[in-house]
């Protein structure tokens, strides 16, 4: 995939996701999302982070957290996200071209932290949000590869994960069923809603 189509794809999920944000009313902010312990204004906050923050405070928060990267995603997530929300919006909004990559990614990898992450948000709120096939499959194909399955650690021995809306499957066995991009969420760690997907499996209902 050429670099500029992805990074391309990259500003229009960032600026759809910007336009969701802004409609929201107050009260939606304290959602909880498929993220676990984080509210709407974490995730927000976690997914801006890499726009406001300099290669050295970055740096100054991993070491304040002894290393653990999770665990400084976690406080930061926490603080940042008591901003006001029309400046978390906007770190969203006026980065939509901020060429960040994580660490050991690449854009694949930056793109698919943007859609799993809006997802975590607009699942909860019951929010309508179609993927582009394409963007979708680009974050398939990286939720799919060795690392990210190994990160994870989503236990899919016996289960074939099958799309009703594209054609899409992985893995063998029993089938798990639902909207391609559901079933990206399945493979990221989240619980669903249930109802949102056909077929046994921990990710089936919340």
């Amino acid at each position: 995939m050429e670099k500029t189509y992805i990074t391309e794809a990259i500003a229009a999920e960032r600026r759809e996701l910007a336009d969701v944000l802004s409609a929201l009313p107050s009260a939606s902010w304290e959602t909880h999302t498929l993220c676990a312990g984080w509210r709407v204004r974490e995730v927000v906050a976690h997914v801006t982070m890499p726009f406001r923050y300099s290669t050295a405070r970055f740096i100054r928060e991993l070491m304040t957290s002894r290393g653990n990267f999770n665990r400084m995603a976690d406080r930061c997530a926490r603080r940042d996200g008591q901003a006001p929300t029309d400046e978390l919006v906007a770190a969203l909004r006026n980065n939509e071209w901020y060429p960040w990559q994580p660490p050991g990614g690449g854009f694949e990898a930056a793109l698919t932290h943007d859609v799993i992450h809006g997802l975590d948000i607009t699942v909860p709120l019951n929010i309508t949000r179609q993927i582009p096939e394409e963007h979708l499959r680009i974050v398939l194909e990286t939720i799919t590869g060795p690392k990210s399955l190994k990160h994870f650690g989503v236990g899919l021995d016996g289960i074939e994960l099958r799309a009703d809306d594209i054609d899409w499957s992985f893995g063998t066995g029993t089938p798990l069923t639902g909207r391609a991009q559901d079933l990206a969420l399945v493979l990221c760690g989240r619980k669903l809603p249930a109802g949102r997907l056909r077929g046994m499996h921990p990710g089936a209902a919340a």
